[in-house]
């Protein structure tokens, strides 16, 4: 092997033979192991760092640069990122996934097992952080200065495990071997305080002041994991804070034989970033999830102080340097803590104070479910944080008093704008607090923006309908395509070139081709191969095999009732009665998949997840059946278990009742790797139904004007029950025992809700959804035309490329522009 490459090689070459001499390097200075002794885990972590470095190169270029030119950037604040593996993602990024692969099989490794080797950061729980670290990677790939900003937890999203069809939640330990992505930053540490009284007075010189005197400090240290663009010198940052204590060991208690008390405050403070969402149902839970709101906020707005201190002396100018996009509520305290920074601790009056504040935040609002907008009871939120109780009090009177100058007299307006919720126990309500203190306020779908315009923030939008915009949500083909599904990606490119892998509006080019019967076969080969592979994954993971002749028909999401998993469930319970009533019926297999998490509270959504198991204990195992249908729940669903689902799935399940999904992101997934949709008008559906075409889009149920309708007329859920003997023999069923072992009580509060409550419609869309899904399963029946409707879903989605999102927000809400690296030594030329 050549022992004469230069330092800039060994770091940043990407030849087979340097990667074989990086490789072997990190093996025995980073992992300390000769080749003899390393295991698979030594191997996976030396490639890591061994990518890692020549990701490295891009990141000081990109950071010098936007060191020197002072450059506008980007502060993202969410309190998730769920990122998935990193190794794969970016070899893909850097283009030098076959180099890798030949440079491993040289030394006798499988590559693809090392990608197996790597654990998953679990830092997010459902769309909200996966759409954060899609839109990480579009910002480096657009080359847009942006710092990712949230909170390192050492656990993070819990494993899923199934125990008797229940789910159980075990501890996600994906810190415990180390992670070699990060960069860890002790000289990057902020104190945060929580707790004690304020102190106010006025100086010799008549000038007010005030001082927040906390009872307890923790600090925040920051870990880096540098971000890497797609086919460009440029890669951004993530840096997550981690508590730890500000004195970590009472040397004092311990000598007098307190050990425990001796280590208090170091478990204390180290809780703050221990695990992903506590369960907030218990007052500690509460307390401790508004702390890692404030922890990580704080943190942030501290390091971008830093930041713009070494070039200025001054904060004023301080939004023009940076925009800070508050990614759902969970950060929304970040404006009272800037007024905090900007007053307290730099001694600036209130008016130019608020006057960065809001043009400092943008907001996105990411729900339309009332109990998702978050309120903080205005004594919890006096006790952790009093000083900003004080100052959200303050920019509360001061927005009263211009919205009473408005609209004089109108105080039922001003009772709905306001900041303070009085009714019952009083509370803060987040969203307004963010609505006052960004200069943008935007939704994530069309019908999502309309709904938040005309319903959910309608008064806010009265009095400043300039704040508000659409940004439709899109995904990164880079990781939902190029990595997930490579057979796919390699199809597209020999027919269409590579170009669309950075402009997904190329994929249109591919229109012409579904009219050709040669391709449409190179098609069905590609989709029946990663078919296969998801069935010997299913095969492995749940012991059930399935036919990949059948109609793979997919429902991979987080577990609630509004996202209706019960509904398709009711399908399937209708097809298995009509199998049992004439097993010689015409049915179009079928392989139901489920895969999604519920909350760990979420007593409902987990007992849909048994019923679900259950159910497919009964139909799996009925000789009647004969393989036709069957139903699968694939455990632990993350980032790493969607890249094998979502390139195999035929149909994808979109059927929230209307209204209530702000828009979805799996929907995106499916349909760009060639899965037709069923799904309601509801969130980026919509949208998505627009681009590929009605036709191609099989559409049903309730809009948002029924579903209102209905409702406002006194909606009578039993009735639907028994007038449609379908439904009616499915709910006795449910309850007689025969998908409980005879248990007849299981399943009661599910069957009870529906029939008396049923609050998401279920009942109310089921005829118009079986209807439909008859469409469907006539429709797979023709192979050359369904696959026609595939190739066609994926030529349209190009609008839905999550880099189409980023451009949006540049142009009409951050108004940054792209930079190019000076200086880089990479294979990526600009």
């Amino acid at each position: 092997m050549n022992d004469t490459f230069t330092s800039n090689e060994i770091h940043g070459g990407t030849s087979t033979e340097v990667l074989k001499r990086s490789f072997l390097d990190n093996l025995s200075y980073r992992q300390a192991k000769f080749p003899a002794v390393a295991t698979t885990y030594d191997h996976y972590m030396a490639l890591a760092y061994t990518v890692r470095d020549r990701i490295m190169q891009h990141w000081l270029q990109s950071a010098s640069t936007y060191y020197e030119q002072s450059v506008r950037s980007l502060c993202y604040l969410s309190a998730e990122f769920l990122l998935g593996p990193h190794l794969g993602n970016n070899l893909v990024n850097l283009g030098m996934e076959s180099e890798t692969r030949q440079a491993m099989l040289e030394l006798g490794l499988d590559l693809d097992r090392l990608l197996a080797e790597e654990e998953e950061p679990g830092l997010g729980n459902g769309g909200l952080g996966r759409l954060a670290a899609c839109y990480l990677d579009s910002l480096a790939s657009l080359q847009i200065p942006a710092i990712g900003y949230g909170i390192r937890y050492e656990f993070g999203i819990f494993d899923q495990e199934l125990k008797d069809g229940w789910q159980v939640e075990r501890t996600d330990k994906w810190l415990r071997y180390g992670n070699p992505w990060e960069v860890a930053r002790p000289e990057i540490t902020f104190t945060v305080g929580f707790g004690g009284s304020v102190r106010e007075q006025v100086d010799s010189a008549g000038n007010y002041q005030v001082e927040w005197v906390p009872d307890r400090h923790v600090m925040g240290m920051a870990y880096d994991t540098l971000i890497g663009g797609y086919g460009v010198p440029t890669a951004n940052l993530l840096r997550l804070w981690q508590a730890q204590a500000s004195e970590s060991f009472d040397f004092q208690l311990f000598n007098v034989g307190d050990y425990q008390g001796a280590v208090l405050e170091k478990i204390a403070s180290e809780n703050i970033s221990k695990v992903l969402y506590p369960n907030d149902e218990a007052l500690q839970g509460k307390v401790l999830r508004l702390q890692q709101q404030y922890f990580f906020t704080s943190c942030a707005l501290q390091d971008m102080i830093r930041i713009y201190l070494q070039r200025s002396s001054q904060l004023g100018n301080l939004h023009e340097k940076f925009t800070v996009q508050l990614n759902d509520t969970h950060p929304a305290i970040g404006v009272a803590e800037l007024m905090r920074l900007l007053i307290d601790q730099h001694a600036m009056p209130w008016e130019l104070a608020w006057e960065i504040t809001r043009r400092t935040f943008a907001y996105t609002n990411h729900t339309l479910l009332p109990e998702a907008l978050e309120r903080w009871s205005v004594e919890l939120l006096g006790r952790l944080l009093p000083r900003h109780l004080q100052i959200i009090l303050e920019i509360n009177r001061r927005h009263l008093e211009g919205v009473r100058k408005r609209y004089p007299g109108d105080e039922e307006r001003a009772s709905r704008l306001s900041l303070i919720e009085e009714q019952g126990s009083r509370a803060v309500r987040m969203a307004h607090l963010a609505c006052v203190g960004s200069y943008s306020i935007n939704g994530v779908a069309e019908l999502h923006s309309r709904l938040l315009r005309d319903e959910v923030l309608r008064d806010f939008h009265d009095l400043t309908p300039e704040k508000f915009h659409n940004v439709t949500n899109g995904v990164t083909p880079r990781r939902f395509m190029l990595l997930a599904n490579p057979r796919l990606s390699a199809l597209i490119t020999h027919a269409i070139g590579d170009g669309w892998i950075r402009d997904l509006d190329q994929l249109h080019r591919l229109e012409p081709l579904a009219d050709d019967a040669a391709f449409r076969a190179e098609w069905r080969v590609v989709k029946r191969a990663v078919k296969e592979d998801l069935a010997e994954k299913v095969q492995q993971r749940t012991g059930i095999s399935v036919d990949p002749e059948s109609l793979f028909d997919v429902q991979v999401k987080r577990f609630h009732e509004y996202k209706r998993q019960h509904l398709n469930l009711l399908h399937i319970l209708s097809l298995y009665f009509q199998i049992k009533d004439n097993p010689a019926a015409d049915v179009t297999p079928r392989t139901f998949l489920f895969a999604g998490k519920a909350a760990p509270g979420y007593q409902m959504a987990k007992l849909i997840i048994k019923l679900i198991n259950s159910v497919g204990e009964v139909v799996n195992g009925d000789s009647d059946v004969n393989g036709r249908l069957r139903v699968a729940f694939f455990p632990d669903f993350n980032v790493k278990n969607g890249q094998w689902i979502y390139p195999a799935a035929d149909l994808s399940e979109q059927i929230s009742t209307a209204g209530k999904e702000a828009s979805g992101t799996g929907n995106m997934k499916l349909s760009m790797n060639g899965a037709l949709t069923i799904g309601t008008l509801d969130g980026a559906n919509i949208e998505i139904r627009d681009h590929v075409g009605p036709e191609n889009f099989f559409c049903f149920g309730m809009t948002v004007e029924e579903v209102a309708s209905l409702q406002a007329a006194g909606y009578d859920p039993g009735s639907l029950v028994r007038d449609n003997a379908d439904l009616s023999r499915i709910m006795h069923r449910l309850s007689d025992g025969t998908f409980s072992r005879g248990d007849t009580e299981l399943f009661r509060p599910l069957v009870e809700n529906l029939q008396y409550h049923d609050p998401f419609f279920v009942l109310a869309d089921f005829s118009s959804y079986v209807e439909r899904q008859r469409e469907v399963s006539a429709a797979f029946q023709d192979r050359e035309v369904w696959t026609q409707k595939s190739i066609l879903n994926v030529a349209r989605m190009g609008h839905f490329s999550s880099d189409r999102s980023i451009r949006d927000y540049c142009r009409e809400i951050w108004q940054i522009d792209a930079i190019q690296p000076n200086g880089f030594n990479s294979k990526f030329k600009p």
